[in-house]
């Protein structure tokens, strides 16, 4: 006997949404059987003896009569059929600002740096601060970019006397 439990099928769990009264519902579950037959139900076939496979009489059918009951034209059962209502979005609030996706085009390459916990809490501060008093809503990457950004102008600017040679030698 296996120890797998037997699921339902997409017949259970899902129901026709139309108004066809003409197909009846499938409520029933295929045998153990033809379970069981799946290999990865099986189990080693040194452990149980070779099962048949199960008949095609044994399988479920959803639509009696198979294609056959569509009629001359394979097609008329789906020209005929209702129109999917359209499915519609959520909305999801975004503070009063348009929802963008992270924008790999100005950077396309990664570098790692360690701060300590102070120079973090510094720049998270500094976040905040540009958010809360300035108006501008930036990310710590950003921030990080703009400083570089900034040091380096510098550096080009004033070679010797720019802020980021004097704290690199001092």
């Amino acid at each position: 006997m296996t120890r797998r439990p037997v699921l339902p099928g997409a017949s259970e769990l899902f129901r026709r949404t139309d108004a066809t009264a003409s197909v009846p519902e499938v409520t029933e579950l295929p045998n153990l059987g033809s379970t069981t037959s799946s290999p990865a139900l099986r189990g080693s076939a040194a452990r149980r003896p070779a099962e048949p496979e199960p008949t095609p009489a044994q399988s479920l059918t959803l639509v009696p009569g198979g294609a056959a009951a569509a009629g001359d034209d394979d097609l008329s059962a789906f020209r005929s059929a209702p129109a999917p209502a359209p499915v519609l979005q959520p909305h999801v609030p975004t503070r009063g600002r348009p929802a963008r996706g992270r924008e790999r085009t100005k950077h396309d390459e990664k570098i790692t740096v360690y701060i300590s916990a102070d120079e973090l809490l510094a720049l998270e501060t500094a976040r905040l601060t540009l958010r809360g008093q300035h108006g501008v809503a930036a990310d710590r990457g950003r921030i990080v970019r703009e400083a570089i950004s900034v040091l380096l102008a510098d550096l080009d600017e004033r070679g010797e006397e720019s802020v980021l040679v004097r704290r690199l030698k001092g």
